[in-house]
């Protein structure tokens, strides 16, 4: 059964009589179309009763069906309203619509006044709980592309370590990882972080001028998009010998992610893994400075359903792709995550990411 067709279903157990999917990964996700269209309209209509159709930019029509779309492909011109032009389409179908699902967490309060306007007697229901629940799992194709996108992360961390040198900028070693990996016909999945010394200390630090020097450690962390799916590594390594706390950092935060990865499974929860991380980190005394969430899910999207947190008492089955990236940020000292994706198997866990998380001293 094709995705389209698992919607279909859905729509009629729920007598739901169409669902309109506006998330560029998600209209990814249903018509093999990757589209940033900006501003302008995107999206994917589909009936219980009757064929699909894919609304986008007019200029981006032949792209859509060169992705493999073989339903009706509808433009919009830049000076039409897309929303009527989406309003004739469904008239052509001859269908009543008195319910709709829509993505809540997407569509704009003005989407959907426009929507209201052209069907005054709708409801309109939540959708994203559905798609959320079919990207979750993810199949053997699916799988593949991730550890081909795995494998590219791999490569970019072995360029970036290969490139630290004194008096390197951050930007410059971020420079020649993008560079590599383009080089080889891919891109980045989201913008590389490469921080050094006291700004590893910051989770979400920016990368900039700042010269490497003996006695820094240095934290990667970037992904690489193979086919349309993501990769996310995070891996922290020494220039010159560290201290003891740093290595003393390091090691528990290797640890926290050991332990949690162990503990991957059919069933198990996300705040069972969360908790397990986090009690290595605290036992080491440094609780206080892990201050995120273990991971989240990872597919077309860096950052997608579940959530690792310690509230989530969602259970994990196979086919889960998702990362496991615990980390300790203490001020002055050390930043250091190590951050791995693994996908849930029958009977346990598939680590995704290799690179080596023994501490690598420069």
């Amino acid at each position: 059964m094709t995705k389209l067709q698992q919607l279909q279903r859905y729509l009629n157990e729920n007598n739901v009589d169409a669902a309109f999917i506006t998330t560029p990964d998600n209209v990814f996700y249903f018509s093999g179309f990757k589209s940033d269209p900006h501003e302008r309209l995107l999206g994917v209509m589909v009936f219980k009763d009757a064929k699909p159709f894919l609304i986008c930019p007019q200029m981006e029509v032949p792209d859509a069906l060169a992705a493999g779309w073989n339903f009706e492909a509808v433009g919009h011109q830049d000076t039409e309203n897309a929303w009527d032009v989406v309003a004739k389409t469904i008239a052509s179908r001859n269908l009543e619509i008195s319910a709709m699902a829509i993505e809540k967490s997407h569509l704009s309060v003005e989407r959907l006044e426009e929507l209201q306007a052209r069907y005054p007697s709708a409801t309109f229901t939540r959708l994203d709980d559905k798609i959320n629940a079919m990207r979750v799992i993810k199949d053997e194709a699916e799988l593949e592309k991730m550890r081909k996108a795995a494998a590219l992360a791999d490569f970019a961390i072995e360029v970036g370590v290969s490139e630290i040198a004194e008096g390197k900028t951050e930007m410059e070693v971020l420079n020649a990882i993008e560079s590599a990996i383009k080089a080889k016909g891919y891109a980045m999945s989201f913008d590389t972080m490469v921080l050094a010394g006291e700004k590893a200390a910051s989770p979400h630090g920016h990368p900039g001028d700042r010269k490497i020097q003996r006695g820094d450690m240095i934290l990667f962390d970037l992904g690489v998009l193979y086919e349309g799916y993501c990769s996310d590594i995070t891996r922290t390594v020494a220039f010159g010998e560290p201290n003891e706390e740093q290595k003393a950092i390091y090691n528990a935060v290797r640890k926290a992610n050991e332990d949690a990865i162990a503990a991957v499974k059919p069933g198990v929860r996300a705040m069972d893994l969360d908790k397990i991380a986090r009690d290595a980190i605290t036992e080491a005394g440094y609780g206080q400075y892990f201050t995120h969430r273990l991971g989240h899910g990872l597919g077309i999207s860096v950052h997608e359903f579940p959530s690792i947190t310690g509230t989530n008492e969602v259970a994990l089955n196979p086919g889960t792709v998702f990362t496991i990236e615990p980390g300790i940020y203490k001020t002055n000292i050390a930043g250091v995550r190590i951050e791995d994706d693994v996908v849930v198997t029958e009977d346990g866990v598939e680590v995704l990411t290799k690179y080596t998380k023994e501490l690598v001293i420069l």
